[in-house]
């Protein structure tokens, strides 16, 4: 059965193109889902899944105009995917229960913090805000220095200025930047 057949059957009758789309396909579509639900579902979960394929092919399948490809390829994908879906909605259901040794327990105990690192995010935020008031050239020394770990000579190229120039603005704006981080209540 090709697109323009189905097109053309849809504007005639959409139940009867639904009818003969399920008889000429069912058994195929079955046979897949099949396969893939026969070791974790039961013969209701295969008949669900089975319906769920034509439905989504009901409502997604798009007719081209003149265009005369089979649709078995796609009927095979939708089939696929939805039972694979269903395959894991069924084994997550089944497998939910876990039986743990607390000695076992204990080895999977990470040294990962959510504070430390929430509180780390947040300094190194109001940093790089205090760094960006400075405005420029020193914003750009001090992030080029510090979080590049470029020398000098690097920044003052890349800036057009003298190496002694960008050395004299980095301890500037470091003195400048710990009396903003102060107001901001950040001290060493």
């Amino acid at each position: 059965m090709t697109s323009n057949e189905l097109k053309a059957m849809l504007e005639r009758s959409p139940a009867e193109c639904h009818r003969a789309l399920v008889k000429e396909y069912g058994k195929y579509v079955y046979a897949i889902v099949f396969n893939k639900l026969r070791n974790c579902g039961t013969r209701e979960d295969i008949e669900e899944c089975v319906s769920d394929v034509f439905a989504t092919i009901f409502m997604k399948y798009e007719f081209d105009e003149n265009c005369d490809r089979d649709i078995k390829g796609y009927i095979a994908t939708v089939a696929k995917r939805n039972a694979i879906d269903r395959f894991r909605s069924l084994t997550a259901r089944n497998n939910h229960t876990v039986y743990s040794d607390d000695d076992e327990m204990q080895e999977l105990v990470s040294d990962f913090s959510v504070d430390e690192r929430v509180d780390r995010s947040e300094l190194r935020r109001v940093l790089l805000n205090k760094i960006d008031e400075l405005g420029e050239p020193d914003s750009t020394i001090l992030i080029q220095k510090f979080y590049y770990n470029r020398k000098s000579a690097e920044i003052a190229k890349s800036l057009f200025m003298s190496d002694a120039s960008v050395r004299t603005r980095c301890s500037r704006a470091m003195a400048k930047l710990k009396v903003k981080l102060a107001e901001a209540g950040i001290t060493r």
